[in-house]
C-alpha cells in the first residue's frame, strides 16, 4: 500500500510539472524603434499578433501534446521587453553628424546615409558588450518576474531582437558545468583537484563574471583570474552568483526570432578559433537536453531575414560539436520560407500585418521542428520536399 501511495504522489507531481504552467510570450523589439513613434509602432503591432498567436498554438492539438500541456494556457497580456530608447542618445549624436553632411551632399547620397543610419545604427549599437550586458540583465529580470508567478516564458525576438535573444541565451542559461571548463582552461592539477573536492551547480557566463572568476571580452575571449588563491575564494562562492544573476532553470520555453538577421552579425560565430563557440557548443548541448526550442521564422519576402543555419539532426549536432547530448528532447529548427504575399520592400515589416501567415508558421515550425529531429519518416519527406522546391 505504502508503494502505491507513493506512485500516486509522485505521478500526482510530474502531472503538476508538467501540465500546470502557464506560458508569458515576451517580445523584443529590433533596430530603428528608438523614439515614441516606432515605440507605439512596435507596440501596437505587439498587440495585434499575440491574440493571432496566442489562438494558434491554444487551439493546435499536436503543439500541446509536444509541450506536454493538455490544457496550454498562454498569458493574455503579452510582455512587451523594449530596449529601443537606450540607443537614444548615441543616435542623436549620429544624427547631428548626418545633418551637417546636407549642405554638402547630393540628395540621393544623404537620403541612403539616413536610411542606413536609421536601420543599422542601434543593431551595430546593441552588438557591443557594455550596451548589451545591461539589456540582458533586464531582460532576466523580466523572466524571473514572471518565473515568480509560476509562468514559463517563450522570448520572440524580432528583427535586431534576435541578438537580444541570442545574448541571453548564451549569457544567463546555466549550462556551464565548472569542471568542464576548468578542463578545457587547462588550469593546475591542485585547482582542478579542488573543484572535484568542492562541486557546485552548472552556473551561466553572467555569473562567472559576477562572481569575478573571468569574462568574455569583445573579441570573443575568454579571460580569467590566473591567481589561483583569489579564483579559489571567488569559485566556492559562485551558486550565490549563479542564483542572483542566471537565468531559473526550467523557466525559459523557448525563443522564437523572426525577421531574423542575426548571421549577418554574428557571423564570425563560424570561426573555429573564437572562443566563444566553446560556449555555444554547450548551449545547443543545454537545449537539447532540457527540451528547449529554438526557432528562426521568416518571411521569403524579407530581404533582411536570413536563415540562422541548415537543419541538423542532433546525431549531426554531436559530430560538429564534439559532444554527446544526453536524452535529447529539444529541437533547433529554421523556416524561411514563408509567404508573407507582401511586396519585397515591406516584409521586413509586416510580421503584424501577415499575423496569420505568421502566427500559423510558427505553430507549423514547432511542429516540423519536432517531427524533423525525432520522426525519421518524417524528415526524409520533408526533404525530399524541400529539393523539389
Amino acid at each position: 500500500m505504502k508503494k502505491i501511495l507513493t506512485g500516486i504522489l509522485i505521478f500526482a507531481t510530474l502531472q503538476s510539472i508538467s501540465y500546470a504552467s502557464d506560458i508569458s510570450f515576451i517580445y523584443i523589439n529590433g533596430s530603428n524603434n528608438n523614439n515614441e513613434k516606432m515605440k507605439n509602432w512596435f507596440e501596437k503591432g505587439v498587440r495585434k499578433l499575440h491574440p493571432a498567436i496566442k489562438n494558434q498554438f491554444e487551439s493546435d492539438e499536436q503543439v500541446k501534446q509536444l509541450m506536454l500541456q493538455r490544457e496550454m494556457n498562454i498569458v493574455e497580456e503579452p510582455v512587451i521587453f523594449f530596449w529601443g530608447d537606450k540607443s537614444k542618445n548615441d543616435l542623436d549624436f549620429v544624427t547631428e553628424r548626418l545633418d551637417l553632411s546636407k549642405d554638402f551632399s547630393p540628395t540621393v547620397a544623404f537620403q541612403v546615409r539616413k536610411l542606413l543610419t536609421e536601420c543599422l545604427h542601434d543593431a551595430i549599437w546593441v552588438q557591443k558588450s557594455h550596451h548589451m550586458l545591461p539589456i540582458v540583465k533586464d531582460l532576466n529580470e523580466t523572466v524571473k518576474q514572471e518565473y515568480a508567478k509560476g509562468r514559463t516564458v517563450i522570448l520572440y525576438g524580432y528583427s535586431a531582437g534576435s541578438f537580444i535573444t541570442y545574448e541571453y541565451l548564451v549569457n544567463t542559461l546555466p549550462y556551464i558545468d565548472l569542471q568542464g571548463l576548468f578542463n578545457y582552461l587547462n588550469v593546475s592539477e591542485d585547482f582542478k583537484n579542488f573543484i572535484k573536492e568542492n562541486p557546485r551547480k552548472n552556473t551561466c557566463i553572467t555569473a562567472l563574471s559576477d562572481a569575478g572568476i573571468g569574462t568574455i571580452t569583445a573579441d570573443g575571449k575568454f579571460i580569467f583570474n590566473h591567481d589561483e588563491n583569489s579564483l579559489k575564494e571567488h569559485y566556492l562562492n559562485i551558486d550565490s552568483s549563479t542564483e542572483n544573476v542566471c537565468s531559473p532553470p526550467g523557466a525559459v520555453h523557448g525563443a522564437v526570432n523572426f525577421a531574423n538577421p542575426l548571421v549577418l552579425f554574428y557571423s564570425d560565430l563560424a570561426d573555429s578559433d573564437y572562443e566563444q563557440t566553446y560556449f555555444n557548443k554547450y548551449v545547443l548541448k543545454y537545449i537539447m537536453e532540457n527540451g528547449l526550442f529554438l526557432l528562426s521564422v521568416n518571411f521569403r519576402e524579407d530581404p533582411l531575414a536570413f536563415p540562422s543555419s541548415q537543419n541538423l539532426t542532433y546525431e549531426e549536432m554531436e559530430k560538429i560539436t564534439g559532444l554527446n547530448f544526453a536524452d535529447p528532447k529539444g529541437f533547433v529548427f529554421d523556416n524561411s520560407g514563408v509567404w508573407s504575399w507582401r511586396p519585397f520592400f515591406m516584409a521586413h515589416t509586416s510580421y503584424w500585418s501577415a499575423r496569420k501567415q505568421f502566427s500559423k508558421a510558427v505553430v507549423e515550425s514547432v511542429i516540423k521542428g519536432y517531427r524533423y529531429q525525432y520522426d525519421p519518416i518524417y524528415r526524409k519527406n520533408l526533404q525530399q520536399k524541400e529539393q523539389n522546391l
